[in-house]
C-alpha cells in the first residue's frame, strides 16, 4: 500500500532541499529508504508563500498567506509503498524533521 508522509514543522526550518540532504542523519534515513525500495517520489515545498483557492457559490475565492495564527506548516511529503501501515510508521519515526515537528502518515488512494 502506498502511505504519503506530509512533513509539518515550525517556520523556523526553511532549510533548502540541498542543505536538508547534507545533513547526516537525512542522508541515512534516506539511505534506509533506497535500501527498503519504498521510496516513490516527493518534495519539499517552499516556505509560507501560500495560495488557498475556494469555490463557493460559483465564485472563486483566493486566499493569499502567510496566515498569522499558522503555527505550524506543511514542509514537504513523500510517497512510500510499505507492506503495510506499521512499515510506514517506523520510516515516519525515522525522519529527521520526527525530532522537532511532525510526520503524519496516510494512506493514498489507488
Amino acid at each position: 500500500m502506498k502511505y504519503a508522509l506530509v512533513i509539518w514543522h515550525g517556520e523556523e526550518h526553511s532549510e533548502s532541499p540541498q542543505e536538508i540532504d547534507a545533513w547526516p542523519e537525512h542522508q541515512a534515513w534516506f539511505a534506509d529508504l533506497e535500501a527498503r525500495g519504498v521510496y516513490r517520489g516527493g518534495n519539499r515545498l517552499r516556505p509560507t508563500a501560500t495560495t488557498k483557492v475556494r469555490v463557493r457559490d460559483g465564485e472563486t475565492l483566493i486566499s493569499d498567506g502567510p496566515y498569522a495564527e499558522t503555527k505550524d506548516l506543511i514542509g514537504g511529503f513523500l510517497v512510500v509503498e510499505c507492506a503495510h501501515l506499521d512499515e510506514a510508521i517506523e520510516i515516519a519515526a525515522g525522519h529527521p524533521f520526527a525530532a522537532f515537528g511532525t510526520v503524519e502518515v496516510r494512506p493514498v488512494w489507488e
